[in-house]
Parts: C-alpha cells; sequence; structure tokens
C-alpha cells in the first residue's frame, strides 16, 4: 500500500497525505499547485505570503486549501523562514499568527511544534524538505522547514528533541513524514556545502553522488534527514519520505530550481 497519497479536496486541489498520520485522524497535508487563484508565475495555488504575488489571491488560495481538508484557515501559525534551526513552541495565544498577515508570523523561524488541539501549524516550500511529525503518545506535532542549511544543521532532529524536551515526546515514538521535496535526483550542491556537511554528519558520504561537473554533487536531502533521525532513536519504519521530486515534478509542485526562483509556494498543515 502506497503510504503518501494524493487526494481531491472538497474544494477543487489536489494535496498529498500519509496514510500512518491518516490512521491516527491527525489533519494534515501538502499542498500542490493546482486549483488556486494565483496569476503566472505564482500559479495557481501559491500558499505564501512572502513571494511577491497578490496578498488577497495568496489569502483566498490558503482557504481552498484548509477548507479541503477539513482545517480552519484563520486559525493558522506560519513562520517567517530564514533557513535556520530555531523552533518555536505555539500555545494557544498564538492560534491565527501569520494566517493573514506575512508581518505576524512568527519571526525567525523554521520549524513549529504543539501539543494544542486546533492550532494548525503551516509552512512553505519550493524544493526545501517539509517534515511533518507526529508524536501519538504525548498527542504533540511539529512541522519543520528544511532546506540545506537547515538539514545540515540537523533541524529535524532539533524538534524532535524540542518536543521531547516540551512535551515529554520520545523519539521512537514518533511518526514523521518527508514530503515532495527536491530529490537526489536533481540537487546539485558545490564543495561550500559539502564541507558544511561533512562537518556535521559521520555518514556524510552516503548522502552524496558526483555530478558530472567538476566540483559538484548530488546531495540527498531525504536520506540526510532519515539519518539524523535515527541517530535519536526515530524508528526508521515510523519514517516515510514521500519520494516526490518536486524539481522532476515541478508541473504538479512549485520548484524553485526548476522555475529559477520566480515561482510560487507549496504548504504543509497540520493539526492536533
Amino acid at each position: 500500500m502506497e503510504r503518501f497519497i494524493l487526494n481531491y479536496g472538497t474544494s477543487g486541489q489536489w494535496y498529498g497525505t500519509f496514510t500512518h498520520f491518516s490512521a491516527l485522524a491527525i489533519k494534515h497535508g501538502i499542498s500542490s499547485r493546482f486549483g488556486g487563484v494565483s496569476k503566472p508565475p505564482f500559479h495557481s495555488l501559491n500558499v505564501a505570503l512572502h513571494t511577491g504575488d497578490c496578498d488577497e489571491s495568496v489569502i483566498i488560495n490558503r482557504q481552498l486549501f484548509c477548507q479541503g481538508i477539513g482545517i480552519h484557515s484563520e486559525h493558522i501559525v506560519t513562520a517567517q523562514q530564514l533557513h535556520t534551526d530555531h523552533i518555536a513552541v505555539v500555545t494557544k495565544e498564538a492560534k491565527g499568527r501569520g494566517a493573514g498577515s506575512y508581518e505576524d508570523a512568527i519571526p525567525n523561524t523554521d520549524a513549529l511544534i504543539t501539543n494544542v488541539p486546533g492550532i494548525p501549524l503551516m509552512l512553505f516550500f519550493a524544493d526545501c524538505v517539509p517534515v511533518l511529525i507526529v508524536d501519538p503518545v504525548q498527542r504533540a506535532i511539529g512541522a519543520v522547514h528544511a532546506g540545506w542549511r537547515g538539514t545540515v544543521e540537523k533541524i529535524a532532529q532539533k524538534t524532535i528533541l524540542s518536543m521531547q524536551s516540551n512535551f515529554g515526546t520520545k523519539p521512537e515514538d514518533c511518526l514523521v513524514g518527508i514530503a515532495p521535496s527536491i530529490g537526489p535526483c536533481c540537487y546539485v550542491v558545490d564543495e561550500i556545502v559539502i564541507n558544511k556537511l561533512k562537518k556535521q554528519f559521520n555518514n556524510w558520504e552516503e548522502l552524496i553522488k558526483e555530478a558530472n561537473e567538476k566540483g559538484k554533487w548530488y546531495f540527498d536531502l531525504w536520506k540526510a534527514n532519515v539519518r539524523q533521525l535515527e541517530e535519536i532513536g526515530v524508528k526508521g519504519s515510523n519514517v516515510v519520505t514521500s519520494e516526490v521530486c518536486t524539481a522532476c515534478n515541478h508541473e504538479l509542485f512549485f520548484s524553485y530550481r526548476k522555475e529559477n526562483g520566480a515561482t510560487g509556494r507549496i504548504g504543509a498543515v497540520i493539526v492536533l
């Protein structure tokens, strides 16, 4: 059985879900680029306010996406993502932060965690890796934005450790979904990235492959995120990678690299 599937929402949008989350009745979704109102180059379901798209269109797109999976868009909590390893604990007082305004989003943050029911956590992506986390025992969730910097700094690992210190989460209890993002087939990096990778990962050699161009390598962001989670005790069998590359499938998802930066963002949302 497929563990990451595409669904057709009630508002006419395609979105992805992880079956191991759905079995726990955890509402969540990964948006596609179809079914929205944004004009090119953000066509059409861009859900991020920081791209240069019309704010009114983005708000409508968020409403459409959230309605399709049964989430209140006015309650979402978002972040001003800056490729950091900063993690915010979302309390009930934060409900709705960033839902209608980029300026109101939680600043300088690339991961959100909460144990409060009814507060959807949403982050935005166009090739970077969306990591969704569920602790079904302590009833806590996390959403992570992991580009190469965040991946190398092990933000996904740090997010679960933050859930552990804040909510009593045990890594071995966690279920994780790694959503569509740029794959090892397409993600080429230079020596700057490789040198940083070497400092953080003992097994760095299994995460890269030489590219045809001298001084360039293919970097497997998916595997790097899985390995850092396994380091702290997350079970490999509890981690599902969609294995959908956004660059290869840019007709379905936004891809910053494939579209030379002029594009929208998909959203990854999760709520207790």
